[in-house]
């Protein structure tokens, strides 16, 4: 199983970091491709409409990542939530899978990526709001990219979080790890 990390957070090692890590270890052994929003520094979409004449994009700066979007069986998308979202670096990455709606819809690509793949959001909210926002563009961009979102895990008030809390969020994206594992018949036992 190949796995696709995109990662949303500017710290390493905060909530976002320890949920991503809770979720993955089940996985233990499997490859992960991973890549960071803040070091990609992927430019934004200008709507230049490339991508409607033509499949890609006229920045090649997100041509890597379309390729472990393309290989991935498994897309972990996490994120911590800022104004009800994406964070910038993230949500200029988010915007950049434009190039997959317009393969579909103005070039008629049917599906614009081949290989079915499964998702899953793990998002960390300070407040407890913004993941459902998260939640549905991710299914309308999944849903030309031929990828079904199977779980999202939220840690909600991490502001003012719990060693409790904090303990059931990270039990919950391991239990979410282990359904996919099940789901996608990977479980080597």
């Amino acid at each position: 199983m190949q796995i696709l990390v995109l990662y949303g957070s500017p710290h390493a090692d905060g909530h976002t970091a320890r949920l991503l890590h809770a979720f993955l270890e089940p996985f233990d052994g499997a490859p992960v491709d991973f890549v960071d929003a803040y070091a990609e520094q992927i430019a934004p979409c200008t709507a230049c409409g490339y991508c409607k004449k033509k499949e890609g994009c006229s920045n090649p700066d997100f041509d890597r990542i379309d390729a472990y979007i393309r290989r991935a069986d498994l897309l972990v998308v996490a994120s911590p939530v800022y104004n009800l979202t994406f964070p910038a670096p993230l949500k200029a990455m988010v915007d950049r899978t434009q190039r997959y709606f317009e393969a579909r819809f103005s070039l008629g690509k049917k599906p614009p990526i081949e290989k079915p793949k499964h998702a899953v959001l793990l998002a960390a909210c300070g407040s407890g709001d913004g993941a459902e926002i998260m939640e549905r563009q991710l299914k309308m961009i999944f849903s030309v990219m031929n990828t079904r979102l199977l779980h999202t895990v939220v840690w909600s008030g991490t502001d003012r979080a719990t060693e409790r809390e904090a303990a059931d969020a990270l039990e919950r994206a391991k239990g979410a790890a282990l359904a996919i594992k099940r789901e996608m018949c990977y479980d080597k036992t």
